[in-house]
């Protein structure tokens, strides 16, 4: 297999969930850009699999044969990793990376790998100067865990402000608000979107996170799943307009809950979807301790 370039946009929290509007805001949202490419369906429990004119949806096991819902800390281990996260610890654990699998996080990532490939690697997110200092150690995430272990974690406010890195919430406004960045241009989702694009333009893999859609399911308020979704699809336009022909998007999750506002985290399956030239002949991961593999031989060939 030939290396291939590849932008990962990982979306905390997005299952695949039923289909009844009363549940599921994935099926009252507005979401043009990921339906155009799925061919104007979405993906739920009654049609997982999705094969679009330019992109591909499939369901990821985020369970790892463990019992009990799944948790982002477990769930990103093994989605960076490739790892059974929730079977090396003995049970699924969130919101944080547990501290005993964090050497493993740190080293083996898919990140950490890439670069070592010799693959051009970004992690378009921008955190605080100096981050994580005067932070708990303990209660740090996972992917800014793995970004800094790769020597990827280097865009701060003043890339942000460049458009040369993309705030995790997809705006600046948090930033702007709660950070004391008052300086930080007001952009659009869409805006941000190309911002991501142009990040990309440089890199063979480039990993954005976006964690807004888990809050929203933790807070089962269809409204605001609602606001979110449409928030990242107007962010995909953005960013497939400028994205470069040559380049794939992976969007996945670490497990569900956004798609089911009646609960908390859920059991369905993480929410996958392949954009791209490769998208048609791609062998997809059934779990999500097959998704660093799969990353890792799209770009390293």
């Amino acid at each position: 297999m030939t290396s291939t370039r590849l932008l990962v946009l990982f979306l905390d929290g997005v299952g695949v969930g039923p289909s009844d509007p009363d549940v599921n805001p994935f099926f009252r949202a507005r979401l043009p850009a990921l339906r155009e490419a799925l061919g104007g369906g979405l993906p739920c429990l009654e049609q997982p699999s999705i094969d679009g004119p330019g992109a591909r949806a499939f369901p990821i096991d985020a369970a790892m044969e463990m019992e009990g819902l799944p948790q982002s800390g477990t769930g990103q281990v093994a989605l960076l990793t490739g790892r059974n996260a929730a079977r090396i610890l003995g049970r699924h654990f969130g919101p944080w990376p547990p501290v005993r699998l964090r050497p493993i996080l740190e080293e083996e990532s898919f990140l950490r790998r890439a670069v070592a490939g010799g693959a051009r690697a970004a992690f378009a997110n921008a955190y605080p100067a100096g981050f994580p200092d005067g932070l708990d150690r303990r209660r740090m995430g996972a992917l800014p865990l793995a970004a800094r272990a790769a020597g990827l974690l280097t865009r701060n406010h003043e890339a942000l402000a460049r458009g040369e890195a993309v705030a995790s919430e997809i705006v600046n406004d948090g930033w702007r608000e709660h950070l004391g960045h008052h300086d930080l241009p007001e952009i659009s989702p869409t805006e941000a979107g190309a911002n991501l694009a142009g990040v990309a333009r440089g890199a063979d893999l480039t990993f954005f996170a976006h964690y807004g859609t888990d809050f929203a399911g933790h807070r089962g308020d269809m409204a605001e799943g609602v606001s979110i979704l449409e928030r990242v699809d107007e962010f995909l336009s953005g960013l497939l307009s400028e994205l470069p022909t040559d380049h794939n998007v992976l969007i996945v999750s670490d497990h569900g809950n956004l798609e089911d506002i009646r609960t908390g985290h859920t059991r369905n399956p993480a929410l996958g979807v392949l954009l791209g030239p490769v998208s048609e002949g791609a062998q997809l991961p059934d779990s999500i301790v097959d998704v660093a593999d799969m990353i890792l031989a799209m770009v390293l060939g």
